[in-house]
């Protein structure tokens, strides 16, 4: 799961312990979030927009998806008109806060490790707020870089 820290950190969530992950507005990342999320399934929480980028630690789901309400006020910056009530177009699922790392992983790391050629996240071109991390990959990093 992807955050700009400026909008939530994971310093954040760790003060808050768990937060409903609001404002997913594409399809492809929202159906990530509810076909492939579970209660209890691990999450790497990835800084964007930082400097450097990069994974920052994890979190756990905490809630199966149900709708996203910030969708249906209009003062609200993930407003959608087209969302209601009894058609939701949008959903959200709480994590809380599971560990910090003690060193980010910058990207221009994970990029460069041969190992996670296959991860989403250092292919040219994705910017998914949500993207599913295969089960071996998602050990490869906690075994070597936060062992």
């Amino acid at each position: 799961m992807k955050t700009e820290p400026s909008t939530y950190s994971i310093d954040r969530l760790m003060a808050e312990k768990t937060t409903h992950w609001e404002g997913i507005r594409n399809y492809q990342a929202r159906n990530f979030m509810m076909r492939d999320m579970r209660i209890g399934d691990d999450v790497i929480i990835y800084h964007s927009n930082a400097s450097p980028p990069g994974i920052v630690g994890l979190a756990v789901i905490a809630s199966d998806a149900y709708p996203d309400h910030f969708s249906w006020d209009d003062a609200s910056p993930y407003y959608d008109p087209k969302s209601t009530k009894e058609n939701p177009r949008w959903f959200m699922v709480d994590v809380a806060f599971r560990s910090k790392f003690k060193n980010m992983i910058p990207l221009e790391v994970l990029k460069s490790d041969p190992n996670l050629n296959d991860m989403l996240l250092v292919k040219k071109g994705t910017r998914l707020s949500i993207q599913p991390v295969q089960e071996d990959i998602f050990d490869y990093i906690i075994r070597t870089y936060q062992s």
